[in-house]
Formats: structure tokens, C-alpha cells, sequence
């Protein structure tokens, strides 16, 4: 063989190589990033069930199938180019930015926990009444697509800041493939999660048509199904408590402002724990939590005398039921 068909091999080969490290690097970094958003994702996954709610189950999982194209529009039409503009020319932005995000998880969580205490549900998203089943339709997948945009820029963000922090990529085109892994992998994984809670009731009721065990394991998925989804509503608001919590002490502590609270946190957690590990980051946790009801509190109070509501959900009257509408 010609010795330079053998050279340009060898290229070939080594270009090949090098591309699969890249690949490698770049699967390993939207590893570990998304594992930060964690509590995002719990989140997500809890709060969009409610937007299928009383409506025709026919049209369950073709409704969850665009908030999943709305989704992923989010993350890779907006959010992904966003996010590599910022890395690029404003890296010093990430972590306000962040914090911004890690606010709204708090202010969220602090809200469902006092509509749970006072059981006044103002809160809650509430569409103006639709006269039709489209219409009704066509407004609920608008109002989960509002709502993931927030939580896609806080899963992006929480990615970006991971990347951009650990040295994870060293160039605008691996953090575009890292980001882009995680705003696919998230998605697919929250709307496949979604999709199948929300018609777990439905395979109950056939499983529950049938006789002897199918029968039994039909009624017991009936009877569980509601309370999986308070499970969910409560492991969701205690993830963001968590998550936007430790985003701020952390975020604090970059910034040097209101740095003593990062402190005080982790030297509660070494008193109360001393050498244990575990013990010190369950420590912190229930520190970071609590950090994010404080703030969450404090956000609360403010967002109600500025809007009188939550500014994303509105005031309208409460959602018909589809089989109303019909």
C-alpha cells in the first residue's frame, strides 16, 4: 500500500479517535451536570400531570406529546443558544442569573406550602373558561409550555454553571453538545415519566376488568395513583426548597455577598454531624432548605403586594371540564 494512503489512514485514525474522546468527554460532562438538576427535574415531572386533569383521556398523551415538542423547543430553539451567547460574552452572569432561578424554585415551593396550610389555591394555574374541548386544550398545553420555559432556563442554567465551574469542556462547541444531551435526555425522561403516570389510573381500570390476580393488582393501581401523585407534589416541593436554596448559599458565597449564611450552614452541619459525611451533607441539605423557605417567604410577600397573584398563572376563573365544554 502506498505509503501516503497509509499516512492519511493513520490521520483518519487518529482524527476518529479524537472525535470518540470528544464524544466521550462531552457524554461524561452532561453526566454529571444534569445529575445537578435533579431537583428540577422532580419538580417538573410532579407539576405537569395537572395539565391532562379533567380532560378527555383519549387526549392524555397527545397533549403531553406536544408539551414534550414545546419542551424541547424551549431548551434547543431558546434557551441552548441563550445559554452559549452567555458562556461566551457574559460568563460573569451565570450565577446571578442562577440565583434568579434558584429565587423562583424557592418562591414556588414556599407558595405550595402555604396554599397547602391555608388551602387557599389562588395559586394555582387557572385558565379563563374555553368553550370548546380544542380550545380548552389548546390553552392547557400553552399554559404547561409557559411554565416549563421556567423550568427549562433553571435546568440550563444549573448545566451551563455546572459545566462552566468544573472544566468539564473547553470549547463552545462541546458545551453546545453537553447542553443539548441534557435538554433531550431531561425532557425525554420528565414527559416519558409524565406519560406513564397519567395513565397508570387507565391501566388500573382495564387491569380491574379482569378476574383473579389481574383484578386485585387493577384496583390497588387505582387506589395508588392519587397518592403517588401527592408523593410526587411533596418529594417536588422539597427538592426545590433543597435546590433553590443551595443555589443561593452557594451563589452568595461566588458573589461575597451575604457570604456568613454559606458559613453559618456548613458549620451548623459540621457541629451537629462532626466527621460523619453523610450526616454533615444531610445537615446541610436541611440547611439549604430551610435557607430557600426563608427566602422563598420573603418572595412571596413581595410577589403578592406587586400582583396580588402569581404573576404566571393569572386570575382567571378555573379551567371547565372537558366533558363540560363538549
Amino acid at each position: 500500500m502506498p505509503s501516503g494512503l497509509v499516512a492519511l489512514l493513520d490521520d483518519v485514525a487518529m482524527i476518529a479517535r479524537a472525535a470518540a474522546a470528544s464524544v466521550d468527554d462531552v457524554a461524561v460532562a452532561a453526566g454529571k451536570a444534569g445529575s445537578k438538576t435533579a431537583g428540577v427535574i422532580i419538580d417538573d415531572a410532579a407539576v405537569t400531570p395537572r395539565y391532562v386533569t379533567g380532560l378527555d383521556p383519549s387526549r392524555e398523551l397527545p397533549i403531553i406529546g406536544k408539551i414534550t415538542l414545546g419542551s424541547l423547543k424551549n431548551k434547543l430553539v431558546f434557551l441552548l443558544p441563550a445559554a452559549l451567547l452567555l458562556s461566551e460574552f457574559a460568563p460573569f452572569l451565570i450565577i446571578p442569573i442562577l440565583m434568579l432561578g434558584g429565587g423562583f424554585l424557592a418562591f414556588e415551593a414556599t407558595e405550595k406550602i402555604i396554599e397547602a396550610i391555608t388551602g387557599d389555591h389562588h395559586g394555582e394555574a387557572t385558565l379563563a373558561a374555553a368553550e370548546t374541548p380544542e380550545e380548552l386544550e389548546k390553552r392547557q398545553v400553552s399554559g404547561a409550555v409557559r411554565t416549563d420555559l421556567i423550568l427549562s432556563a433553571e435546568i440550563m442554567a444549573i448545566t451551563l454553571n455546572e459545566l462552566t465551574a468544573s472544566g468539564l469542556v473547553d470549547n463552545l462547541w462541546m458545551r453546545a453538545g453537553a447542553l443539548a444531551i441534557v435538554a433531550v435526555a431531561v425532557t425525554l425522561v420528565v414527559y416519558g415519566a409524565v406519560a406513564i403516570i397519567v395513565k397508570l389510573d387507565d391501566i388500573g381500570l382495564h387491569l380491574a376488568r379482569k378476574e383473579g390476580v389481574a383484578k386485585r393488582f387493577g384496583k390497588a393501581l387505582i387506589a395508588f395513583v392519587p397518592k403517588l401523585l401527592k408523593a410526587l407534589s411533596v418529594i417536588g416541593t422539597a427538592a426545590m426548597l433543597w435546590v433553590g436554596g443551595s443555589i443561593l448559599l452557594h451563589g452568595f458565597h461566588e458573589l461575597h455577598v451575604l457570604d456568613f449564611l454559606y458559613e453559618w450552614n456548613h458549620d451548623a452541619a459540621v457541629a451537629v454531624a462532626g466527621d460523619n459525611g453523610a450526616g454533615v451533607w444531610i445537615m446541610e441539605t436541611l440547611g439549604a432548605a430551610l435557607t430557600g423557605l426563608v427566602f422563598g417567604f420573603l418572595i412571596v410577600q413581595v410577589v403578592t403586594r406587586l400582583f396580588g397573584h402569581h404573576p404566571l398563572h393569572g386570575g382567571g376563573e378555573p379551567v371547565k371540564d372537558a366533558k363540560a365544554a363538549h
